[in-house]
């Protein structure tokens, strides 16, 4: 496709449409690949865009879903690469092939040719996207298979026998023969892990062999058992990929490494922690297809988008985000802060860690341990000219205290603060030092979230609901607002299928409860009212708690109600 053409139909939405194609130039590389790479313009944006210039139909994969093994090797896996396509089902003799250029050169006449003429298979091309063809590019692959070959390959260049009955001593150096199976073998557990969209790899020593474990949508899944002597050249590979010390096993270590994983850079943030058993390494994979989302994927119900955009488009102020760890408040901050960006201001942040990097916006890493902590970075940070500032976590009073003093002075700003309730936070500030005169002047939205796994809309079916959840539920329901109050209290399940690989969810989304500043409860806060009465108003002014907004979402089939229980 042609400059012209993507500048035409991009370039009032997008800018710095121009400046990103020169940039793709000028790394050698195509168009989509730099701002799949990058995550400039959501993937299915672009596919549609494609489909737009291209006149052809478009495939958009389900999560976790798989190309059969004998209808992807209909083109040989070089030719596939080199090409990006990929053979995606047969079907009363067409071939549909996925393409993600269809202008590449000699596609016609060096593949799909040979294809009518040697199989006999008639080719009608789909578009795919870039995403898409890195991902089932795996497919290819026999994971179990390849995963034994390898500690096979590894065991026998160093003289050892895989049906040993006891565990072998490890050896201190790891000779050269030794390294090409460990590195494949690593290679191929990142690869596998990032294609099944895996939030973390876990190499752990048991007393008689090493386990790997994959955390899925939450859960830890046991993805193979290894030898006990593969343990420790494995977890070598990883330090020798961070800059640590090898010699090192009595103590935790830290650090980070960048690879280049189907086709995009991706970030891995490692922690090592000896044990009795060795030395246990988890590895967060940071990958911003999966970690970096937009408002519209969070989960959020209308009512909630519509309280949320209203907040963020604010110039000054303070938005909140709590919950406990884990419940997906970073996320949240990353897509309310990719909803204002543009050229036209400029966003700064502070983090501990910087996990995924955001083109646009002033990213900065705290280093407590040279002194570099939020309050001082925040210092710093009202000397560039913000317009924005997200700072990863309000810890302490000092941070707490600049935060404000920020909001207060014409900048907007977006935090996180560890607290069970969206209310709550308002006590939890005031017990940080934080003036409760400032705060109906500085506090513009407060966000408490958690996560629940998303049931598979393939295998789904209702269920009668047992007395007392129904009971529970109603009285949940109690203070919700009357245009909310036309559903009936329904439970689903999902049995699990080929779709979602038989575990009945795919993936995990958010559920909510939000509230903004109003008179009323501004002069609640003056009056040094606590949680209780803070929520009492709120009661009043159509707030939906936490469990009244998963019971909405679990009438609708879309998770488990008794999830939304143990959660709230």
């Amino acid at each position: 496709m042609k400059d012209e053409q993507i500048i035409n139909f991009f370039s009032s939405k997008y800018p710095e449409i121009n400046n990103w194609l020169i940039d793709a130039k000028i790394n050698n590389i195509s168009f989509e690949d730099y701002i799949f790479n990058k995550s400039l313009i959501p993937i299915e944006e672009f596919l549609n865009f494609k489909a737009s210039i291209y006149n052809l139909p478009i495939k958009v994969f389900q999560v976790d879903e798989t190309i059969p093994k004998d209808i992807l090797n209909k083109i040989p896996e070089a030719v596939a690469r080199n090409y990006k396509i990929l053979a995606l089902e047969l079907r009363n003799n067409v071939l549909y092939i996925g393409v993600v250029d269809p202008e590449v050169p000699d596609l016609h006449n060096k593949v799909l040719e040979p294809l009518k003429n040697n199989l006999k298979l008639e080719p009608q091309l789909v578009l795919i996207s870039v995403k898409d063809f890195y991902l089932h590019l795996e497919d290819y692959s026999d994971f179990e298979n390849e995963m034994k070959k390898y500690v096979l390959d590894f065991r026998s260049s160093s003289g050892r026998k895989l049906d040993t009955d006891k565990p072998l001593a490890f050896q201190q150096e790891v000779i050269s023969s030794e390294e090409g199976p460990i590195i494949r073998l690593f290679e191929l557990l990142v690869r596998k892990a990032v294609a099944i969209r895996a939030s973390d790899i876990h190499l752990e020593p048991l007393p008689d062999k090493a386990r790997i474990r994959f955390r899925l949508f939450g859960d830890l899944k046991t993805i193979a058992y290894f030898p006990k002597d593969v343990h420790n050249p494995l977890v070598n590979r990883v330090k020798i990929l961070t800059n640590l010390r090898l010699d090192e096993t009595r103590v935790t270590q830290d650090g980070r490494f960048r690879a280049v994983v189907h086709g995009r850079e991706i970030d891995f943030r490692v922690g090592i922690l000896p044990t009795i058993n060795g030395e246990k390494v988890a590895i967060r994979i940071l990958d911003p297809l999966v970690g970096l989302k937009k408002i519209k994927d969070l989960g959020l119900a209308d009512y909630h988008i519509d309280m949320m955009l209203r907040n963020i488009s604010k110039t000054f102020g303070m938005i909140l985000v709590t919950g406990p760890t884990g419940s997906g408040k970073t996320t949240t901050l990353y897509a309310l802060i990719q909803e204002i960006n543009n050229d036209k201001i400029n966003i700064i942040s502070l983090e501990d860690p910087v996990e995924y990097k955001v083109f646009g916006i002033n990213q900065s890493q705290i280093r407590p341990e040279i002194g570099y902590s939020f309050a001082k970075g925040l210092r710093e940070i009202l000397r560039q000219d913000p317009d924005a500032i997200l700072v990863g976590e309000i810890r302490d009073e000092e941070t707490a205290e600049l935060a404000t003093h920020a909001a207060l002075t014409g900048h907007i700003v977006f935090s996180t603060l560890h607290t069970n309730t969206a209310p709550g936070a308002i006590p939890r500030l005031i017990d940080m030092g934080v003036k409760n005169y400032f705060l109906p002047s500085t506090l513009n939205l407060v966000i408490a979230q958690r996560l629940v796994r998303d049931l598979c809309q393939n295998c789904l079916v209702e269920k009668s609901c047992p007395k007392e959840i129904i009971s529970e539920a109603e009285k949940a329901l109690q203070d919700l607002p009357d245009n909310l109050r036309n559903f009936e209290i329904k439970c689903f399940d999902a049995k699990g299928c080929d779709k979602c690989h038989n575990r009945g969810y795919i993936g995990r989304i958010g559920i909510f409860e939000m509230f903004e500043m109003t008179k009323e409860l501004s002069d609640i806060i003056l009056e040094h009212k606590g949680e209780g009465e803070i929520l009492e108003i709120l009661k009043k002014q159509n707030f939906i708690s936490l469990r009244a907004d998963g019971i909405i979402k679990a009438s609708k089939g879309l998770v488990s109600l008794e999830e939304v229980f143990k959660v709230t």
